[in-house]
């Protein structure tokens, strides 16, 4: 099941988001699902479906309040314009506590701009059991990998002029530190390889690879 639903931010405030629920019902374990800086689309969501149907409860929250970007240029610019603090310890974090009123564990799980929330959310928001984290990079000081006490999983690829490969060194020898069970992949693919629903950059044997390994994480970490 599918719908669209509102949750209550921390601070009070109302986030809308996405939320596909598994046959196993609300009990079922969980994963907020942070999106691209494409917005709430109809491909994130179906990441979120297919969660579901692996047998998580998925949520999507909007962070950009029902903005969808036409193309790169206007996506930068909403991204630009996230506020990135309010969106992880308030929309984020909201999620969370949603989910967990009644799933035992929930991990985040965010692609690009998501996948830098994802990092943010795993070093400081405490309802956070792990992350799974797609090519995406918080802004220096915000996130430290190293001081993260969760698990996580990092997919990244090495064609990608954003998280490029020298940073992904330098993420990786932080994680390394971390006391927390933590592994990172690299494809040779492009940024976005994840995302079906831009041809020019898809790969389906690497997102089907990274998929797997995604879904056997999330079953090892939050059974």
């Amino acid at each position: 099941m599918a719908e669209m639903i509102r949750f209550a931010r921390p601070d009070g405030q109302e986030c809308p988001a996405y939320l596909a629920t598994p046959s196993q019902g609300d009990a079922a374990p969980a994963v907020v699902v942070i999106q691209e800086w494409w917005g709430l689309n109809a491909q994130i969501k179906g990441t979120a479906d297919r969660l579901a149907s692996e047998g998580f409860r998925a949520l999507v929250p909007d962070l950009f309040r029902g903005k969808l970007a036409a193309d790169a240029s206007e996506a930068s610019h909403m991204m630009s314009d996230l506020n990135f603090g309010d969106a992880a310890g308030q929309d984020v974090r909201g999620a969370m506590q949603y989910l967990k009123r009644s799933s035992g564990k929930v991990a985040a799980m965010g692609f690009c701009m998501g996948g830098a929330l994802t990092i943010i959310a795993a070093a400081n928001i405490p309802e956070t059991s792990a992350g799974v984290c797609f090519y995406g990079m918080p802004p220096a000081g915000v996130a430290d990998p190293a001081k993260i006490a969760v698990p996580m999983l990092y997919h990244f690829a090495n064609d990608d002029d954003w998280c490029t490969p020298a940073k992904v060194n330098e993420l990786e020898a932080a994680a390394k530190l971390s006391k927390a069970p933590n592994a990172l992949y690299r494809y040779q693919a492009a940024h976005a390889f994840m995302n079906e629903a831009r041809p020019e950059v898809y790969d389906e044997a690497n997102a089907k690879l990274a998929w797997k390994r995604s879904i056997d994480f999330l079953r090892q970490h939050l059974s």
